[in-house]
């Protein structure tokens, strides 16, 4: 399955109730390229009337590569590579455009390859860390530490059991609702999920209280 990508066996998750560190964190989380996880993402934003609800694949075909396969309500790839992020949509040119202009995306890219490789100053490098929880129910904050990301993105927040990644959340600058990514299990369980409260119920279910 795609989801076991994002997850190891329940052997590894020795210790539940101990709490986490950032280390022990992405010590579970590393993955070698190739990988895919399955993802639902309900975004709520003022200039949406309803929440937009998507579905899709995240891929990481290879190290430094992130591609973003929306395949429901419509069809959309954005791959991530070498500063740059092309979007595709059937019957469109392919439009690239500069990470300078997104720097959520460029924040994106930064977070999954560092979780994905384990690389815990690389993520540093990028984000001041914050840890919290046990093994078994676990969060990992993200502030950004440059400027430039700082002023577009607030905060990203990872959410996990034992050695699986269920949730991102992502918390921007202009905008007062969070958008959330289930990821891996989380996904594959909300097969029905259509609105952001099911998806935050999802996202944090089992996380220990700040």
């Amino acid at each position: 399955m795609l989801a076991s990508a994002l997850a190891a066996t329940a052997a590894e998750a020795d210790k539940p109730g101990e709490a986490v560190t950032a280390g022990w964190i992405l010590g579970k989380l590393a993955q070698p390229a190739p990988m895919a996880t399955p993802f639902v993402e309900v975004r709520e934003s003022r200039m949406l009337k309803n929440a937009l609800r998507l579905s899709g694949e995240y891929r990481r075909p290879q190290d430094g590569v992130l591609v973003r396969a929306v395949r429901d309500p419509y069809v959309e790839t954005t791959t991530i590579h070498a500063g740059q992020a092309t979007i595709e949509r059937a019957g469109r040119a392919p439009r690239t455009f500069s990470l300078a202009r997104a720097p959520e995306l460029a924040g994106l890219q930064d977070s999954f390859g560092a979780l994905l490789s384990g690389d815990l100053v690389a993520l540093e490098s990028v984000y001041r860390l914050r840890s919290d929880g046990t093994r078994q129910h676990w969060s990992l904050e993200l502030t950004p530490a440059e400027d430039e990301l700082a002023r577009r993105v607030q905060t990203i927040t990872l959410y996990g059991q034992d050695a699986e990644l269920r949730c991102i959340e992502t918390r921007m600058v202009d905008e007062p609702q969070p958008q959330r990514t289930l990821l891996a299990s989380a996904a594959e369980a909300a097969p029905v999920v259509v609105d952001a409260d099911g998806v935050a119920r999802l996202c944090h279910r089992g996380v220990a209280s700040r």
